[in-house]
C-alpha cells in the first residue's frame, strides 16, 4: 500500500472511533405533533398510554386508542378534559381492582 493510501485508511478509522456514542440528531422525537383538548369518552377508548418526559422528548404525551376506528389521538397533558378523563379511569380502576383487607 502507498502512503496515501494508509494515512486515508487511518484517518477514517479515527473518525469512526471519534463519533460513537454521539446522537445522530439533536432534535426532538415526540410521537405528539398536536396535542387536542376535545373530551374523550372513557368507554369509547381502547388504550390509553402515558409517556413521561424523556431526553428525545421534553413533553408528558398522553395517546389513546379509540376502539371503534383504532385512531390515535394526542391529548393535551394540562388541559382540564384530560385531567378529568385520566381521574375518572384512575376512579373505574380501582373500583375494578381487588380490595385486601387485613384482618385485625
Amino acid at each position: 500500500m502507498n502512503q496515501s493510501a494508509v494515512l486515508i485508511i487511518c484517518l477514517i478509522i479515527l473518525t469512526l472511533s471519534g463519533t460513537q456514542g454521539m446522537p445522530l440528531s439533536r432534535s426532538t422525537r415526540c410521537a405528539c405533533i398536536t396535542r387536542s383538548d376535545q373530551p374523550v369518552n372513557p368507554r369509547s377508548l381502547e388504550k390509553l398510554e402515558v409517556i413521561p418526559r424523556s431526553p428525545s422528548c421534553p413533553h408528558v404525551e398522553i395517546i389513546v386508542t379509540m376502539k371503534k376506528s383504532k385512531k390515535q389521538k394526542c391529548l393535551n397533558p394540562e388541559s382540564k378534559t384530560t385531567k378529568n378523563l385520566l381521574k375518572a379511569l384512575s376512579k373505574e380502576r380501582s373500583k375494578r381492582s381487588p380490595q385486601t383487607q387485613r384482618k385485625a
